[in-house]
């Protein structure tokens, strides 16, 4: 069944309005598809507790992909200095538009439950792999490279929708070569997790650190639907990227363990929202 706009069921404002309020607001974009660093941000929120307004970035027919295609973004960039969502606003502090800096502040709104760890060993685990999977070169930046690859290689000259995957290649400089390390990349980070995931277990723990949830079973949750979305019962997102969300690769597909996958689960059903909300 096709997704269409009609179905998100998130309330926004417009970004116009929402510099004019106080509180909490986050920007998440109006799209149906679950942007890893978008659900990310939903996540560690939710699970703080913490009530926030939803503010749209861009048209609501405009992907979080396609950000930056024409003026849309001129706002944001007018309200936070960049043109990227998910960004957090916190009364008339800066704002957060990266995943540290929204993590450290839901922190100190919301001291628990704690999502970073407070022993040092098990603090620079996690965020040395939640920088794995988030940050810059992790591996949601550099599978944007493989979302283009396909396309790219499959479109003819004509297809009207070219246009669009050539302006995210030259944007995210996308070359055949560059797909490719993106690849290995994804498959090393992705094997890294399994083997952290493993030794938790093998400890007779249930989470990625230590022996409760942290913000690095957030991150894990949201970034696996960027190889392995979730079924639309559980993710109602656009049909039109769900390809582009998957993988094809097998060298990733056999790092990507039945247990990571359950642990994505795991989270989705402990703690998170299901069906996954837009």
């Amino acid at each position: 069944m096709a997704i269409g706009f009609e179905d998100i069921k998130v309330t926004y404002v417009e970004i116009a309005a929402a510099r004019k309020m106080s509180g909490l607001r986050i920007v998440l974009g109006a799209y149906p598809i679950p942007g890893p660093w978008r659900e990310a941000c939903k996540g560690v929120y939710h699970v703080k507790g913490l009530k926030y307004t939803a503010v749209r970035s861009g048209d609501a027919g405009t992907s979080d992909l396609a950000l930056g295609m024409g003026d849309t973004q001129a706002e944001l960039i007018a309200w936070t200095g960049q043109a990227s969502a998910p960004v957090v606003a916190w009364h008339d502090e800066r704002p957060r538009a990266g995943w540290v800096d929204q993590l450290n502040l839901a922190e100190r709104l919301a001291p628990e439950p704690a999502l970073i760890p407070a022993g040092v060993d098990d603090r620079a685990r996690m965020f040395g792999l939640a920088n794995e999977l988030l940050g810059e070169n992790g591996l949601v930046w550099v599978k944007r490279l493989l979302m283009v690859d396909g396309p790219l290689k499959t479109l003819p000259d004509n297809d009207p929708q070219r246009e669009f995957w050539m302006f995210l290649g030259n944007k995210y400089g996308y070359t055949p070569a560059a797909a490719e390390a993106a690849a290995l990349r994804i498959r090393d980070i992705v094997a890294a997790l399994a083997t952290q995931l493993a030794s938790q277990q093998a400890a007779g723990k249930r989470y990625l650190i230590g022996d409760s949830l942290s913000a690095l079973d957030i991150y894990w949750a949201a970034c696996c639907a960027i190889l392995d979305p979730m079924s639309p019962e559980r993710c109602p997102m656009a049909d039109d990227f769900r390809g582009a969300y998957g993988n094809t690769d097998p060298r990733i597909e056999a790092a990507l363990t039945p247990a990571l996958r359950a642990h994505r689960d795991f989270v989705y059903e402990q703690h998170l929202e299901l069906p996954v909300v837009f």
